[in-house]
């Protein structure tokens, strides 16, 4: 691991950490890190290892495991800019997001497990995805966990209760169909849609209740 990847390169203001853990929502998490990417905000991902299971089945997409070569796969592909994001081993323990005083003060986890909703609120910090969160809730950031499960069990409920009352934003994928979706990427764009209005990031991808029909593209 260089010394680079230790040193921000945005203001802490224009940071985030993003982490997917292993839940069903793909399409989710890729269509939320263009966005953040869009926004001009320096990304600081945390893949699993059942995340990228999870999206060389559901995108069949194989994500490679070393974080440099999946950093250049999907700079590459959103055309970021030059160190704009940053993707990090589940161990990394020296990275920005592992510290109180280097950690973005925002992060979401999309998909968030089951298993990964209770190590947090266990304050678990096994890897790096666990230690990233317990960080930010300690040092009262913004975490916006979107849970993907059907149906919860009382367990999945009472550590999303425990969450929810250590401020964190529980954000379940369920997309609403007031906007009349005409196709999945309509869905997934409500869910990235309301994640980015509670970052309070811009956006054009639905209008909002009582303004009428969907905008075009943001």
């Amino acid at each position: 691991m260089s010394a680079l990847n230790l040193v921000p390169n945005y203001p802490r203001d224009q940071q985030i950490t993003l982490a997917l853990s292993g839940a069903s929502g793909a399409p989710y998490a890729l269509e939320l890190l263009k966005r953040l990417l869009a926004a001009d905000l320096q990304v600081h991902l945390l893949v699993s290892s059942a995340a990228r299971v999870v999206m060389a089945t559901e995108q069949q997409e194989q994500w490679p495991a070393k974080p440099e070569a999946l950093a250049t796969l999907l700079t590459e592909r959103f055309q970021a800019k030059s160190e704009q994001l940053k993707v990090y081993g589940k161990e990394e323990w020296f990275s920005p997001v592992a510290s109180g005083s280097g950690a973005p003060r925002r992060m979401v986890i999309c998909p968030c497990s089951m298993g990964t909703v209770a190590a947090i609120a266990m304050g678990n910090s096994d890897n790096l995805i666990e230690r990233a969160a317990d960080v930010v809730i300690k040092e009262k950031g913004q975490l916006i966990i979107v849970p993907r499960e059907s149906p919860y069990s009382a367990l999945h409920l009472e550590n999303m209760l425990k969450l929810a009352q250590l401020n964190v934003t529980i954000m379940p994928a369920s997309p609403g169909f007031y906007h009349q979706p005409k196709t999945i990427q309509d869905l997934v764009d409500f869910m990235v849609a309301r994640i980015l209005d509670h970052l309070d990031l811009d956006h054009a991808l639905m209008s909002r209740w009582g303004y009428g029909a969907k905008q075009g593209e943001g």
